[in-house]
């Protein structure tokens, strides 16, 4: 009887959690369409149709127009990068709070942000002098290459310093991640404050993130990664399941531990790097993401993760929105709405483990 119980448990689980990831897909797919709508010049979602059908049936002179210029030069690269970075950023908080059994890990409290940011910021201020050969080399990807390195090294520092015997232990990893998070935050600090008035202003506003850089190059660029990341999905959310009943207890459902340990902290280090590169530092997603979605489908990782980058992608592409309409003809960097999302959402994971409040 029990099992019968448990079993039915278990589908009427899984039948929410199938209705909750169409809805967020719907929500996705509304969230594309009003951001490719919503701007300075507002377009129709007639016109936006008709510019597509236009672009697909090859019509020159509809190619020539400034609304063709705003949609497809503008507007989609926008949408399409904010969409891979948000999935980007939330699929690494699912996966880090699953590997740490803490919903309150994120890719900026393990360093990994913190080094792709020291990275990007060495370039900035550093590469008109000691770095001209390589920025001269790179030209306009010397940013973007220097954050993706930058979140790597750290990684790899990580991994390093919480390794010992072929074994990786993940409280060393986390106390780690707070102190070479520090440390590049520390070097960051330093490179901000010897900066001149040009570059003070670049760093500032790619420090608080914004999408508004964004081109087909890049989305060229960071879509690689960020895919091989989202394909992983269902290799790791079965280990991160098992893990957390415990590292024993995983063992003995045939997980191999170690190899998962190495496979989530990579493949963190790939989508947010990717993320970072590109859209600069932006927080909270990776926490806001998770949380909300625990409460409404539970905490399986086989529904948890598709879930995390459907939401991902819609929550930083309304953003996006309200950064570049709320304060128009200026722009909102976007650090700054996530940041006023994401600090309730962390106050209140907070006070729920402390038992203040009951959410």
């Amino acid at each position: 009887m029990a099992l019968v119980l448990s079993a039915a448990a278990t589908g009427d689980r899984r039948g929410r959690a199938s209705i909750v990831l169409a809805i967020l897909a719907a929500v996705l797919a509304a969230t594309v369409v009003l951001s490719l709508c919503v701007g300075p010049s507002g377009l129709s979602t007639g016109e936006v149709w008709g510019l597509l059908v236009d672009a697909v049936s090859g019509r020159v002179d509809a190619l020539q127009g400034t609304n063709h210029v705003i949609l497809f030069d503008i507007r989609i690269p926008r949408t399409l990068l904010g969409a891979l970075a948000g999935a980007a950023l939330a699929v690494a908080g699912a996966m880090l709070q699953g590997l740490f059994r803490n919903p309150l890990a994120d890719p900026g409290l393990v360093g990994v942000s913190s080094g792709a940011a020291l990275g990007a910021v060495l370039v900035i201020v550093l590469g008109p002098a000691l770095l001209l050969p390589i920025t001269g080399l790179l030209k306009i990807g010397a940013l973007p290459v220097a954050a993706f390195f930058g979140g790597f090294a750290t990684t790899f520092a990580l991994y390093a310093i919480a390794t010992r015997q072929g074994r990786t232990s993940v409280g060393t990893m986390l106390l780690a991640g707070i102190a070479i998070g520090a440390l590049a935050s520390a070097v960051t600090s330093y490179l901000v404050f010897r900066s001149d008035d040009l570059q003070l202003r670049e760093l500032t506003f790619w420090s608080m993130g914004s999408l508004g850089g964004a081109t087909w190059l890049k989305i060229l660029i960071a879509s690689p990664p960020i895919l091989a990341v989202l394909a992983l999905m269902p290799f790791i959310a079965r280990g991160l399941d098992a893990l957390v009943l415990g590292e024993a207890e995983a063992r003995h459902l045939g997980i191999d531990v170690q190899r998962l340990k190495m496979l989530v902290v990579f493949a963190v280090a790939l989508a947010v790097g990717a993320a970072v590169a590109f859209c600069g530092v932006i927080g909270f997603v990776g926490i806001i993401v998770p949380h909300v979605l625990r409460l409404a489908i539970g905490p399986e990782h086989r529904t948890l993760l598709p879930g995390s980058a459907l939401l991902g992608a819609a929550l930083l592409i309304a953003a996006d929105m309200i950064c570049r309409t709320i304060v128009a003809p200026a722009e909102l960097p976007i650090g700054i709405v996530t940041a006023v999302l994401g600090a309730p959402v962390f106050l209140s994971i907070l006070l729920r483990r402390r038992g203040v409040i009951d959410l």
